[in-house]
């Protein structure tokens, strides 16, 4: 029923996707889906480390540990924000 597609086929098919979406926008769809992927992966990649070093890790961090944790929005990004979390004593006004 369905044959393979050929280089006509995939042109049209090329075509239509311009003229639904916009010349303008395509670039924009692109960068955004790709910055999914990689946020994505690096979250992947994130859970199987923590899965493997949970198995060798202690359970509970020492008590005197004061290094806040902090949270990176994308692999790319810069900045980064303290998690308060409810056994903090730090209080931030």
């Amino acid at each position: 029923m369905f044959g393979r597609l050929g280089a006509p086929e995939i042109i049209l098919i090329l075509v239509v996707v311009v003229l639904v979406f916009g010349s303008k926008k395509l670039p924009d769809m692109a960068r955004s889906l790709g910055k999914s992927a990689r946020i994505l992966k690096s979250e992947a990649k994130a859970m199987r480390s923590e899965g493997q070093n949970n198995a060798s890790a202690p359970a509970d961090p020492p008590a005197d540990a004061q290094t806040p944790r902090t949270i990176k929005a994308a692999p790319g990004d810069t900045t980064s924000r303290p998690v308060n979390e409810p056994g903090d004593r730090t209080t931030q006004h």
